[in-house]
């Protein structure tokens, strides 16, 4: 039994942090996991720029409600899940991507919460567990299914490879040098075929 794994920013939808780095005028805020490996390093960083212009959740929400999915995204997720099941593993929070779900036609996600100020002052993260894609990905595996996983960044690294199959997907020219092992893709086309070929 397989179950397909796949990042969501970067894969299916544009990164978040992007969209609202530009919407706030804040360029500090376009560094995403395909800069920095630190997830708790980067999101103490965006936490602190948040605070420091007086910025919280409804802002985002307000930018995360104009982000479509990447195009051909939901096609791809259509097909895919016509023929096998799929997990989104994301570092991102429910409070971010639920509407981001909705325009995906409400795959199953697996994600982050954060915490909130009644004034809606984002004030921590609750990580849902420790290196949640890999811990995620081994206990798939650990109640018999064979996962195949795909993502962009350096938080996808681990899960892409200790699964059986596992592909890069518009990845940083940086990471796909530094991973010349995994095969890397541009098109959904591309990774759909690769899946199917590893399915």
């Amino acid at each position: 039994m397989n179950i397909v794994c796949l990042d969501m920013e970067g894969v299916l939808v544009p990164e978040i942090w992007i969209a609202f780095a530009e919407a706030s005028g804040i360029p500090e805020l376009k560094r995403t996991t395909r800069d920095e490996p630190d997830y708790n390093k980067l999101m103490r960083f965006r936490l602190d720029i948040l605070k420091e212009h007086g910025l919280g959740l409804k802002e985002i929400q307000a930018t995360i409600a104009k982000i479509d999915p990447l195009p051909g995204a939901k096609a791809f997720l259509d097909e895919l899940r016509s023929i096998t099941q799929v997990i989104i593993l994301s570092d991102t929070f429910e409070e971010f991507a639920q509407p981001l779900m909705e325009k995906l036609g409400w795959p199953t996600i697996f994600c982050n919460s954060l915490e909130v100020a009644p004034d809606g002052e984002i004030t921590g993260i609750k990580m849902r567990c420790q290196q949640s894609k890999l811990t995620t990905v081994k206990a798939l595996q650990s109640i018999g299914y064979e996962t195949i996983a795909s993502g962009d960044s350096y938080n996808d690294l681990a899960m892409i490879q200790a699964s059986k199959a596992g592909f890069l997907f518009r990845s940083t020219e940086k990471i796909k040098a530094d991973h010349p092992e995994l095969p890397a893709y541009e098109e959904f086309d591309d990774l759909l075929a690769a899946i199917k070929a590893a399915l």
